[in-house]
């Protein structure tokens, strides 16, 4: 043998045969198409929800392996009825087809199998005797790497059928608007045989000659008992496609999300199976195009939905906008849902979690609610009024402004901003510094699609709390997605971002609904089920919001202009809420409501007027159900021990009376700020009793000024003549009916009777504010009015 070696005729013959060999296993690459496809989405059940024509300009769905049955009955009796016992080449086909070209002096039939076919197709070069020989070499090849099933998939999928139509799935929803799996046998037969003349055959042309095709097909579908003759006869009378249908848009937003995903990822095409309820999607839908007919009448062109599921964080519909293509002023191809947008007050229900969770408040401990300044920061309520003080759940429920601010004051703005980032909105792309506390009030920007995911995070911590046994995991914080994504195995902790207890009260507080100035209008809400939901308005009236959670849902609604018009009425409780209960409406009815985190909970006497942790002075004590982290929250600030002479009318001290002779009460007193606006509120409060005039003037800070604060940088505009406008000062004095008298740099201004307001037209420049009261009491602060000028 190792003679063969030294003959040249035998090594040139080897190295030729190992040559071919090469070529022949080498000859086909390992992805055979490479074309652009379309992008492609699919709901929960593999239903049609939406695609996106190819970059080449192709309806050119993705490779699907799944071929129906009469597809492949079909094709292999029109095209190829050796298919499944050949080996890529069909040599009593290739015979016949030069019998008949011979016979008709031009091509008539190639006598091409199907793995021929694909094999041409892949290489989109013109036919000629040499790529005949290289077809039938590479079908060869190919028969040894793929299965009989494989190339069948290959062809359905690449096989022209007409027009800019490409493969099978593509064509039966162009063609029939249905999915290759509900056609009929007339139906697939005229699809059957599309690709064998793609240029001549087209549905709404030459329609003569399809149907003669069709039924062709359908007749030797007969003879081979493929079918029966009941079935091809209704078969023939079934009418051929005349023109293309538009393909379902269901989820236009949503496609275009996903092929944005897709693109950033380098894919040029793609499908997937979403998460997405076709019926719910296309309620929702309709629910969002009924609201857009009212709300045009007020120029509020743009609204967006999404509903997801809690459990999974999967989305159940997703409406990003509007649908009204036709008119580009709507500017309806805008996806809000990913859009960043001021969220107005949705943030506020994280950050009373937050401070639960933290231990600084209970659940109705009172909040300041008086007018504030802080380093030249001015928040106001929406209705421009002023509790006083208010419970941190109230506060919640009616979205106070200023609350929310004071609770962000001792949280620390920088910190509800890691915890935000920690939650998983990026949007936060600035320095905290950037937001200051006015990321509590729309400052930022957020998108629908990260805050109600951020909901979902919540709602599903509170639901594992009990089956996880107490403990956490931080996978339950994550972003919406919208395919159907398997769940992972969690990772236990013992504490997370938020503990269920503080989410729990979050959610109560949040069922409450009212809003200042809209008291009676949460009763038009009322449903069946209990919802948790939060209303936000961003400045300038330019976004409305509204977002609802229930054990097993989410629902997010954004109302608005997309190119931040602001309009009169744009807020979330009336333009967002209604439509959030519309699709409430529209998902199976819970009864149930969050499970009560009771590890997490214990018995904590809490001071019944101020509803902070009972002081020793504290005389009316409820023990209740508060987070365990309650049990390091303040003591109540706010009762004192006072001394009261025998009638119970004067305040009295040492200094003037007897201690034998004197009453001691427990008594809820506020600042006098606080005091001013809350006893204006709230009936039952008890302003304290004077001292006794022998005891007056042991009296102890009476008086606080409202407007301006101590080392307030104040700006005063001017009126439309012209002239410096006047700054209006409040105080409050906890003795009602006591004169304060008013001093600008030491010049009497004027003085005040139990109403202390004063109207003042300082120059620019640094300024001290003396008030004196009748008792000799003295106050002072600073201020700087700041120059329009400079």
């Amino acid at each position: 043998m190792s003679n063969i070696y030294k003959k040249p005729k035998a090594i040139i013959s080897t190295i030729i045969v190992l040559v071919i060999v090469l070529l022949f296993c080498f000859s086909i690459p390992r992805h055979l198409f490479n074309s652009p496809t379309s992008f492609v989405i699919d709901d929960d059940q593999g239903q049609l929800l939406g695609a996106s024509i190819a970059s080449d300009g192709q309806w050119r769905f993705p490779y699907d392996a799944n071929v129906p049955a009469k597809f492949k009955a079909c094709i292999i009796a029109f095209e190829d009825k050796r298919f499944e016992n050949h080996l890529g080449f069909d040599f009593l086909a290739f015979g016949r087809a030069i019998r008949q070209n011979i016979r008709a002096r031009h091509v008539v039939s190639g006598g091409s199998t199907l793995t021929m076919q694909v094999i041409r197709l892949s290489t989109h070069k013109n036919r000629t005797v040499w790529q005949k020989f290289l077809e039938i070499f590479k079908a060869l090849r190919l028969e040894l790497t793929y299965s009989k099933a494989d190339i069948l998939a290959l062809y359905s999928s690449n096989a022209p059928f007409g027009s800019n139509v490409v493969g099978l799935d593509a064509a039966a929803w162009r063609y029939f608007g249905r999915g290759p799996d509900k056609l009929s046998w007339g139906e697939m037969a005229a699809l059957a045989v599309l690709p064998n003349s793609p240029s001549l055959v087209h549905p709404g042309k030459n329609r003569t000659i399809l149907l003669h095709k069709r039924n062709l097909l359908l007749d030797r579908l007969q003879q081979q008992h493929v079918i029966d003759r009941t079935t091809a006869s209704l078969a023939k009378l079934e009418p051929v496609p005349e023109k293309p249908f538009p393909l379902p848009a269901l989820a236009p937003h949503l496609l275009q999300r996903f092929k944005t995903d897709q693109t950033a990822h380098k894919q040029n095409g793609g499908r997937i199976k979403t998460a997405v309820n076709s019926i719910l999607q296309q309620n929702v839908t309709d629910i969002i195009e009924r609201h857009h007919q009212l709300l045009k009448a007020n120029d509020i062109r743009n609204a967006a939905a999404i509903v997801l599921d809690v459990e999974t964080g999967q989305t159940l519909a997703y409406v990003g906008n509007i649908d009204h293509p036709e008119n580009r002023d709507m500017e309806s191809d805008v996806d809000v849902i990913a859009a960043p947008r001021s969220p107005g007050s949705t943030l506020k229900p994280i950050l009373y979690a937050a401070m639960l969770h933290d231990g600084a408040i209970l659940p109705n401990s009172l909040i300041p609610d008086i007018p504030t300044q802080i380093a030249g920061y001015h928040p106001q309520n929406f209705d421009l009024g002023y509790d006083g003080a208010v419970p941190a759940s109230k506060a919640l429920a009616r979205s106070l402004n200023i609350p929310a601010v004071k609770m962000l004051v001792q949280y620390k703005y920088d910190r509800f901003h890691s915890l935000l980032r920690n939650m998983g909105m990026t949007t936060l792309t600035q320095p905290p510094d950037h937001y200051g506390l006015s990321l509590i009030l729309g400052g930022s920007e957020n998108t629908l699609w990260e805050l109600t995911g951020a909901y979902a995070d919540m709602a599903r911590v509170l639901n594992h709390y009990r089956p996880y046994r107490g403990k956490y995991a931080a996978n339950d914080y994550h972003n919406p997605v919208y395919t159907a994504t398997a769940a992972t195995k969690p990772e236990l902790e013992k504490g997370g971002l938020l503990d269920a207890a503080s989410i729990y009260y979050t959610f109560q507080a949040m069922e409450e609904v009212m809003r200042p100035g809209d008291e009676l209008l949460w009763q038009q809400f009322t449903s069946t089920q209990r919802i948790a939901w939060k209303t936000g308005t961003s400045f300038g009236f330019r976004d409305g919001w509204a977002i609802g959670v229930t054990p097993r849902y989410v629902v997010g609604v954004w109302v608005g202009n997309t190119n931040g018009e602001g309009r009169p009425g744009l807020i979330g409780v009336n333009t967002a809420a209604p439509v959030l209960f519309d699709i409430f409406r529209q998902l199976p009815v819970t009864r149930d409501w969050f499970p009560v985190p009771a590890g997490e909970m214990t018995r904590i006497a809490v001071c019944h007027e101020s509803g902070y942790r009972a002081g020793e002075n504290c005389d009316h004590v409820d023990t209740l159900f508060m987070p365990k982290s309650g049990l390091k929250a303040p003591v109540c600030p706010f009762h004192q021990l006072v001394h009261l002479d025998v009638s119970r009318k004067w305040q009295v001290t040492s200094g003037c009376e007897s201690p034998a002779n004197m009453v001691h009460l427990p008594w809820f007193v506020l600042p006098p700020a606080m005091e001013f606006y809350y006893r204006s509120r709230n009936y039952t409060y008890k302003t304290l009793p004077p001292f006794r005039a022998d005891c007056a003037a042991t009296v102890q800070h009476p008086m606080e000024l409202i407007y301006p604060k101590n080392d307030a940088k104040v700006y005063v505009p001017l009126e439309a003549d012209g002239t410096r406008g006047r700054m209006i000062c409040n105080a409050a004095h906890r003795q009602s009916g006591i004169k304060i008298f008013w001093h600008l740099d030491n010049q009497y201004i004027g003085q005040t009777k139990d109403y202390h307001q004063m109207a003042l037209n300082p120059s620019a420049g640094k300024h001290v504010l003396t008030l004196i009261d009748a008792n000799g009491n003295r106050l002072q602060t600073s201020f700087e009015v700041l120059d329009k000028e400079k």
